[in-house]
């Protein structure tokens, strides 16, 4: 099988890298990879020369304008990015006859509630992020290609900059933290999703009816208080320098800590479709924030 695999430098497309590779002959761009395999998303029609030179069997974008605040302030780009680039690339994809999977996201909820969506839950924005990502979904789905779309949240590496790096620099820092405590949902690695898509795929190529929508995100459901809490702990527990008393990490609401982009409150998934489609386990959120911790900090 080839794969073309773009976005390759971002923290999903970093692990897609390595997931990838046991599946066949997998060519991996980006905005900066030189050349003919340059890949700018925020010009969708340079996409078509690209695929059609490579003429994969599967593609896979982990490509996204992913900062949230900020495409507030640049709604064409973002669009560019996680709408119209994915339009291209899943109409390229259905008269190569190959195969998409995409990662798309909870922004495209509009958070309300307290029990957990699937995929058949009304879907209702509220940011330019969320409004454009779900554009995407919908290009695909009218494009004729055989898809995998897998929504997902709270996303985290090892590699680059996370939640967890900033509450373990700023324990150390200071006495006293401030978390959101009612923005509810499942941090959730890069490597899973990398893992699962790993499985997904040829399962995809075999059977195209399993096509479609998937949520795809740890097990169990936390707030990035929460998360907080359980990342300066550990820290503690291993001997690493914690200056925050545990009774000084504090709860505040969303509403204390305004943002250009407004947050869904509400980020819990189902993902019983996902699990027995493909017969794959989705481990407890805390086992993979753990494990990307001992990976960073040893």
């Amino acid at each position: 099988m080839k794969i073309l695999l773009l976005g390759k430098g971002g923290q999903v497309g970093w692990e897609l890298q390595r997931s990838l590779a046991i599946l066949g002959d997998v060519v991996a761009c980006d905005f900066d990879s030189p050349g003919e395999l340059k890949a700018d998303f925020s010009d969708p029609g340079s996409l078509v020369p690209l695929i059609r030179r490579v003429r994969p069997d599967a593609i896979v974008n982990s490509a996204a304008h992913t900062a949230v605040d900020k495409a507030e302030s640049e709604p064409e780009l973002a669009r560019a990015i996680n709408a119209l680039a994915p339009g291209v690339i899943a109409r390229e994809a259905a008269a190569l006859g190959a195969c998409l999977v995409h990662y798309s996201t909870d922004y495209v909820y509009d958070g309300s509630g307290d029990q957990e969506r699937d995929e058949t839950a009304a879907t209702a924005p509220l940011s330019v992020y969320g409004r454009t990502k779900l554009e995407g979904e919908k290009l695909i789905q009218g494009s004729g290609c055989t898809h995998l779309i897998l929504r997902t949240s709270w996303v985290y590496a090892a590699r680059g900059g996370n939640f967890a790096r900033t509450m373990l620099r700023l324990a150390a820092e200071r006495e006293e933290l401030k978390v959101i405590a009612d923005q509810i949902g499942a941090p959730t690695g890069a490597d899973l999703l990398a893992d699962v898509t790993a499985l997904a795929l040829p399962r995809l190529r075999q059977q195209p009816a399993l096509g479609g929508v998937y949520h795809c995100v740890a097990g169990g459901q936390t707030s990035w208080h929460g998360y907080a809490q359980l990342v300066i702990e550990w820290a503690r527990s291993k001997g690493h320098v914690v200056k925050v008393a545990t009774d000084r990490v504090l709860a505040i609401p969303t509403s204390a800590y305004p943002t250009a982009a407004a947050r869904p409150l509400n980020s819990r998934l189902n993902t019983a479709k996902l699990q027995s489609t493909f017969d794959v386990t989705l481990p407890p959120w805390q086992t993979g924030v753990q494990r990307m911790l001992t990976e960073v900090l040893g």
